[in-house]
């Protein structure tokens, strides 16, 4: 690691497991120390894991980012903690893959609420902590469904296209006290539990919602998003994780507003 980011502090929402904690881990690798929140209490194995492996602080705190309170406790607890939040990577997200006509209503509701309005929250109290300070770095974990689409998942792209015109906004609104704003637009992370879970991952529910016209397997699926990338294969939390480590480090300086695509060719624009 490139120690770029020695004694910066990171607040990480939706850091307990996947990739939330492969960047909670790159963080501190790089020298931050962390707080990583999550809803879900094995966050607290997460960031003792990650402390014992780094050498740096790692601290859970529980928080479920669409109420308000607890994402004002979260940033509170960082301040108190360690005195400062330099770095906050929003990355807590939920995707459900519906038809539009046979899409639950209140499933959308909740991918909207996770998704756009706790990216929402997040700014504004990383903002309230910054600002103060002068610097800080905001992150969104974006997608390539923020640019382009996604038949049968909806919701989830209506959400990164908004989160997109969030970063955006906030970044223009940010800039004058120093803090940047920019987001991450990863391609499909084909071999990581979000899509590979036998249960809930997206494997599976792109096939049971026949989003792949076609496929007669779960193997069938897989083998269509990896025929979408020019560089064929999947995107890794190493590629994510090294976009985030330039983002928030001093080497883009000059760069907020940005939505940087990390998509092995997939996604251009």
């Amino acid at each position: 690691m490139s120690g770029a980011l020695q004694y910066r502090v990171a607040v990480v929402t939706g850091g307990a497991q996947g990739l939330g904690a492969a960047i909670s881990e790159r963080l501190a690798r790089e020298g931050c120390d962390v707080v990583l929140s999550d809803v879900q209490a094995t966050g607290a194995a997460t960031a003792e894991r990650v402390a014992r492996e780094t050498g740096r602080r790692a601290l859970f705190f529980k928080a479920d980012i669409t109420r308000e309170a607890d994402v004002a406790a979260l940033f509170d607890f960082a301040v108190k903690e360690f005195g400062k939040v330099d770095i906050a990577v929003a990355n807590a997200a939920i995707l459900i893959a519906e038809p539009i006509e046979t899409a639950d209503a209140e499933k959308w509701r909740a991918v909207m609420n996770v998704n756009l309005f706790g990216y929402f929250l997040t700014c504004k109290h990383a903002a309230r902590v910054m600002k103060p300070r002068r610097s800080g770095v905001i992150i969104q974990i974006n997608s390539k469904s923020g640019k382009k689409g996604s038949a049968r998942n909806s919701a989830y792209a209506a959400s990164k296209f908004g989160g997109i015109g969030l970063t955006q906004s906030v970044a223009l609104e940010l800039a004058e006290f120093g803090i940047r704003v920019n987001a991450l637009c990863p391609g499909n992370l084909l071999d990581s539990p979000l899509w590979t879970d036998p249960e809930k991952g997206l494997f599976v529910q792109y096939f049971r919602a026949g989003k792949v016209p076609g496929a007669k397997s779960v193997e069938d699926v897989r083998r269509f998003y990896i025929e979408q990338v020019p560089m064929r294969r999947g995107c890794a939390y190493d590629d994510v994780c090294n976009a985030l480590v330039f983002l928030a480090s001093d080497a883009a300086s000059y760069m907020t507003g940005q939505a940087i695509n990390i998509t092995g060719g997939q996604e251009m624009r």
